[in-house]
């Protein structure tokens, strides 16, 4: 018997929380604090920290940090704002950490 597998999912590294579905990634080319990182359209069972402006490769955005809403792990950001027109796509978009996440159903 053929075994029914869910939808392919991102997990909290620390404590296994679903943060998001691999079907909401938008690029995989982006540059975490702590190496690679994935842009997601949503992100789910998180808790969205306050507003910050912050220079970043791409120039200044305002973001505000990501945590798993289970065990607080710091897991990325949200861009806010993007004061610059060509990262403008990025507003409302998360940025989850490939070393704080893992695959779930794959």
């Amino acid at each position: 018997m053929a075994e029914l597998l869910g939808p392919r999912l991102y997990s909290c590294c620390n404590c296994r929380n679903h943060v998001s579905y691999h079907d909401d990634i938008i690029s995989k080319a982006f540059q975490g604090r702590n190496g690679r990182a994935f842009l997601f359209s949503h992100a789910m069972n998180v808790t969205v920290g306050p507003k910050e402006d912050r220079q970043l490769m791409t120039g200044l955005h305002t973001v505000a940090d990501v945590s798993c809403s289970d065990c607080c792990e710091v897991l990325g950001w949200k861009y806010e704002r993007a004061y610059e027109e060509s990262q403008k796509y990025k507003e409302g978009k998360f940025i989850l950490e490939k070393s704080k996440i893992v695959k779930e159903n794959w």
